[in-house]
């Protein structure tokens, strides 16, 4: 990557993970301090703790449709905004109903496919999956930070205290993206102005609905358990003040096995196998909770192999989107993903809940291990993804607009069977073009493409 680019992929990355550490820090501690607010109920703890999924359900999809026709960046300064007002309802509410409304608020900000389009914007299409899983990254070091802090800012401040740091997260999130975020020098349409008709076949692509599944059940699981888990660790006699001291070093050992396993699925071309492994391995981590959750030690190596599995799965996830989906429908393809994921959040906060007030003992984690096992059956029969290349061409000459328009390169580049045959060419295994940019995007393979076969037409590569 060029320094901008770094630039924007960490600085993006940042803002991301700041408010995401806002989002997470309650999940540790919430359960416990929660339970002292006007109304409380365990079922309204959950809706409190997954109505920010509710708000990124309903409003991921219209911000991506908004980033496409406005200035992402000053988007993504008004959901920064949305977060940092509903953080501020929070941290004076007495009453369980206002936290909700919170947090609700601060869900409202739904600039997740924001960030992946700008991200889009400034990275070229060679370095977006690095980027991407970057980003996607950057979310599980956000859980890793917030269930360290969590726990020791309530035990200072209390639950108060801990959404006026979120708060005050926010708000370094909006000074980082005024000073720091480049706009994009320029900016390619993600979507078509028919959008229903490309949603709909984005939604169609079997193994973008495999992923899609799997983001909801993580985060509907991850939600979940953590609705249940903070009090179960107290019964078993570790304060909450505490729980810090367990999440530190099991984040620790976890983020260091990570390593070997990234390395496994991207550089040995085993994404497929280290996938299924972590889906397992969560599906394990749920059965030891159900039948071990009455003992500390238990408890502890069952969390151990819980964040394993979920970092590694957080990380990997993105990746395979950016890899599977179609040249020119990331943008969409995130947007969905998006919302499967704030979906399960939702779901999961909710569930968790529900079965927490009305179901004793297990039976929380019983049910997660079975929503786990469906998403293994349907990620077992996907295909391992193609190891490919984007390719931007550009017409030769000036000129950019509709066919016919410009020059007589993009005429001639434009044309049907001029496609037809660039399609055909060795190692091109997609071919999109967006006639307004004058651009066509290529996914090749690097072992059979040969660049110089591009010579019978006026196009240059501009990003490889």
């Amino acid at each position: 990557m060029t320094t901008g680019e770094r630039h924007a992929v960490f600085s993006l990355a940042t803002i991301f993970s700041l408010r995401m550490v806002g989002l997470f820090m309650i999940l540790p501690v919430f359960s416990v301090y929660g339970a002292s607010l006007d109304g409380a109920t365990p079922l309204l703890i959950g809706l409190a703790v997954g109505s920010y999924g509710l708000a990124q359900l309903m409003l991921q999809i219209p911000f991506g449709l908004w980033a496409d026709r406005f200035d992402r960046k000053k988007l993504i300064l008004i959901g920064l905004l949305l977060f940092v007002i509903g953080g501020a309802v929070a941290a004076q509410a007495t009453s369980i109903w206002w936290v909700i409304i919170g947090r609700f608020l601060q869900g409202a900000g739904a600039i997740s496919a924001v960030v992946m389009a700008l991200l889009s914007d400034l990275v070229r299409d060679e370095h977006r999956t690095r980027a991407m899983a970057v980003v996607g990254m950057s979310i599980g070091i956000s859980f890793a930070i917030a269930f360290v802090l969590g726990p020791w800012v309530a035990d200072i401040f209390g639950l108060s205290g801990l959404f006026w740091v979120t708060t005050i997260m926010g708000v370094a999130a909006m000074l980082l993206c005024v000073w720091r975020v480049p706009r994009a020098r320029q900016a390619q349409r993600q979507l078509p102005p028919h959008y229903m008709t490309h949603l709909r076949e984005m939604l169609a692509v079997p193994e973008l609905r495999r992923l899609n599944i799997g983001i909801f059940t993580l985060h509907l699981v991850m939600t979940a358990c953590f609705v249940s888990l903070p009090p179960l660790l107290v019964a078993a006699g570790l304060p909450v003040s505490q729980h810090g001291w367990l999440y530190l070093p099991v984040m620790l050992i976890a983020f260091i096995a990570l390593i070997p396993a990234v390395i496994i699925a991207e550089k040995k071309h085993r994404m497929r196998e280290v996938y299924l492994s972590a889906v397992v391995l969560l599906f394990v981590a749920m059965i030891a909770l159900a039948f071990a959750h009455k003992g500390l030690v238990a408890l502890i190596i069952s969390v151990a192999l819980f964040f394993f599995a979920f970092n590694l799965l957080e990380a990997l996830l993105p990746s395979l989107v950016s890899k599977i989906s179609p040249a020119g429908g990331k943008g969409t393809a995130m947007g969905i993903y998006s919302t499967s994921q704030f979906l399960g959040a939702f779901l999961g906060g909710v569930t968790g809940g529900a079965l927490h007030q009305w179901q004793q003992g297990g039976g929380l984690f019983l049910v997660l291990a079975v929503a786990t096992m469906f998403w293994l059956w349907r990620a077992y029969s996907m295909a391992q993804p193609a190891y490919l290349h984007s390719v931007i061409l550009q017409p030769e000459g000036e000129g950019r607009g509709q066919v016919g328009e410009a020059s007589p390169g993009i005429g001639q580049l434009l044309s049907e069977q001029a496609l037809s045959d660039i399609r055909a060419l060795a190692g091109v295994e997609e071919l999109v073009v967006l006639p307004d940019d004058a651009l066509i995007y290529l996914k090749v393979d690097k072992l059979h493409w040969q660049p110089e076969s591009l010579t019978p037409w006026p196009v240059r590569i501009i990003a490889t």
